[in-house]
């Protein structure tokens, strides 16, 4: 068997734009030979796979997967909103989240598991796709919601929640604290969780926005305070109020059946991706050229 040299990897990478592992393993099964390798890579759909790498990929679907303690979020991208509607992209996100839940929500595992499959439905939908994040969470009880479903299970905004102890009632509430942390959009769950370097930040600010000025030390140590715990019940799931009934807070309603948060985890499609927005025209001039 000829010799896979670093040289023919680079050299059939820079031909084929595939990775460094699938070049290396094309050249092995071709005995050395760039040519048959590159057929190889073309055979398996992983060239035209690595030819739409670089396109944006900022629709697609989240779904979330839960069994016994544990629940993941999981994030697979498409280009267009169209691939969501896709049978076999829908099938793809399917077993990419059932992955995930087997593999305790481990990002890079994971990835390595289902790269060839994400690779061979690009090569059949002809869009770049990729798996963006998973995040988990554990706790006795785990309640999910999908906003904006597409199909049972999969949407726009996908959250779960994990839940410690907990009376009759805690099966009732818990859908409904996922379907607030999807309306509401908490960054922490405890106060505790929360970065004193963010809480200050806050502190300057508003005392930077000019609305303590000229007041007596006692009476902005007041207004601080004040704006601090209006900031924790916007950005802190316990103390934030509850969407179905805003005279109390989720802590307290999830006291109220005896139970405590344990976690909780939510992503919203394509958030923070930065979408390129192409004029029609510009499109179509581009295929023709």
């Amino acid at each position: 068997m000829a010799e896979v040299t670093a040289k023919l990897i680079q050299e059939l990478r820079e031909k084929t734009s595939a990775g460094m592992m699938d070049c290396k393993k094309a050249l092995i099964e071709t005995n050395g030979d760039i040519e048959a390798a590159a057929d190889w890579l073309r055979q398996k759909g992983i060239v035209k796979a690595a030819s739409k790498a670089s396109r944006v990929a900022a629709s697609g679907l989240v779904t979330v997967v839960k069994c016994n303690d544990m629940g993941c979020v999981v994030e697979v991208n498409a280009e267009t909103d169209f691939v969501a509607k896709n049978d076999k992209f829908q099938k793809l996100v399917a077993d990419v989240a059932s992955k995930a839940l087997e593999l305790a929500g481990d990002f890079d595992a994971t990835m390595a598991a289902v790269k060839d499959d994400i690779a061979a439905t690009i090569a059949t939908i002809g869009e770049n796709m990729n798996l963006r994040r998973i995040a988990k969470v554990n706790g006795e009880h785990i309640y999910s919601y999908i906003h904006n479903a597409l199909v049972p299970g999969m949407g726009q905004i996908g959250v779960v929640v994990a839940i410690n102890g907990g009376n009759e009632h805690i099966d009732e509430i818990g859908p409904k604290i996922a379907m607030h942390i999807a309306a509401n959009k908490p960054e922490f769950m405890t106060i505790a969780d929360v970065n004193p370097a963010a809480v200050e930040r806050e502190k300057k600010v508003f005392i930077e926005s000019g609305a303590t000025a000229g007041k007596p030390e006692a009476v902005v140590e007041k207004m601080v305070a004040g704006r601090i715990n209006k900031w924790y019940a916007e950005s802190v799931l316990e103390e934030q109020p509850f969407v179905m009934d805003p005279s109390k807070t989720v802590k307290q309603v999830i006291s109220e059946a005896d139970g405590k948060l344990a976690g909780f985890a939510y992503f919203v499609l394509g958030e923070g991706i930065e979408k390129r927005e192409d004029n029609l025209a510009d499109e179509v001039a581009k295929m023709l050229q």
